[in-house]
């Protein structure tokens, strides 16, 4: 997991280098104004999925988890809480390749982080993850999701 700001993405395309697709999008796009929905950047290796999600707290969260796709969250609208837990800390769970999804039932965060409009959340195939834990109704928030291959 990586914790920075939006404006440092660039800085971490050595270990990706699909990550410069999102910076470029970046750059030519104002999430700010954006419609909720799905927009490919490059095919099925990048896109980003720009949505409304409703409030979960520490007690409703879940843990999930993904194989093929690195995420890159970014909270637009308000504060968002992330938990964390290492996938080696997690059981064994039903992995769905559809969705590239394991949900992790009754399983609570180790860890909890906070994150401001500005900044970004990067999530590897490492590392479980409960988003939007938000104090408000729900929130406005980009997810790109990056092939890991």
């Amino acid at each position: 997991m990586i914790i920075d700001t939006i404006d440092n993405l660039g800085k971490y395309v050595a270990l990706n280098p699909r990550f410069a697709d999102v910076v470029e999008f970046l750059k030519n796009h104002d999430l700010q104004t954006m419609v909720s929905d799905k927009y490919p950047i490059k095919g099925d290796d990048v896109f980003v999925n720009l949505q409304v999600a409703k409030q979960r707290t520490k007690e409703t969260c879940f843990v999930e988890s993904h194989v093929k796709m690195i995420d890159i969250q970014i909270p637009i609208s308000c504060e968002e809480t992330y938990g964390y837990s290492p996938l080696e800390d997690l059981p064994d769970a039903a992995y769905d390749a559809e969705k590239d999804m394991t949900i992790y039932e009754g399983v609570k965060p180790k860890e909890f982080v906070t994150l401001t409009p500005g900044m970004m959340v990067i999530f590897f195939p490492q590392d479980g993850h409960a988003p939007c834990i938000i104090d408000e109704p729900e929130i406005k928030k980009a997810i790109f999701k990056v092939s890991v291959k």
